[in-house]
């Protein structure tokens, strides 16, 4: 399988590059190909302007050529990947951004889905798990990512997974954090 694997965080050096490095060579070690969009040093904007608008009258919608490129991208692949830290309940806003202006109508919903078989939203969260189930957090970001995104996009397969209490690094959540990823990776597509 093709994946396109999205990674988001601002810092190189940061836990959730480390997780993606891990869920990469997982995926490799499968046997799957993989392409890493890094997008804070892709230079994308994630700011929606008129050119990426929806146009729910068009029947075929042209957007800007940034949007084109990253569409055309994603139709070289099989599947995706999407990983990043869990800021406010939720993805950054670069990668928030991505969506509104890349899953656009026309293209990801509406008249066309989604062709992709698969998708995995790896997200990592500072929080204990304790702070999630108490008010159901973890519930409501699951439908979000699985029902929300990709089953209104078309996408059959869709998992969640968050990795909690990333603020606590200490080396035995670490190493259980990085095995967990590889092992996403490695078993991609297969649940």
């Amino acid at each position: 399988m093709k994946v396109l694997t999205v990674v988001t965080h601002p810092r190189t050096d940061s836990l959730t590059f480390e997780v993606s490095k891990q869920f990469i060579k997982g995926l490799r070690d499968a046997g799957h190909e993989t392409e890493v969009l890094d997008l804070y040093r892709s230079g994308f904007n994630p700011v929606l302007w008129e050119a990426d608008e929806p146009d729910w009258k068009a029947k075929l919608q042209r957007f800007s050529p940034e949007v084109e490129k990253e569409i055309k991208r994603m139709k070289m692949h099989d599947a995706l990947a999407f990983i990043f830290p869990l800021w406010w309940w939720s993805m950054p806003a670069m990668l928030k951004g991505y969506i509104d202006r890349v899953w656009n109508y026309g293209f990801a919903y509406g008249p066309n889905k989604l062709k992709h078989q698969h998708v995995l939203w790896l997200s990592l969260a500072g929080a204990p798990i304790e702070r999630f189930e108490k008010r159901k957090y973890d519930k409501m970001m699951t439908h979000y990512f699985n029902v929300g995104l990709a089953d209104y996009c078309g996408i059959p397969n869709s998992k969640f997974e968050l990795f909690y209490d990333t603020i606590n690094v200490k080396p035995r959540y670490i190493d259980e954090w990085l095995n967990k990823a590889y092992n996403l990776g490695l078993n991609y597509g297969n649940d």
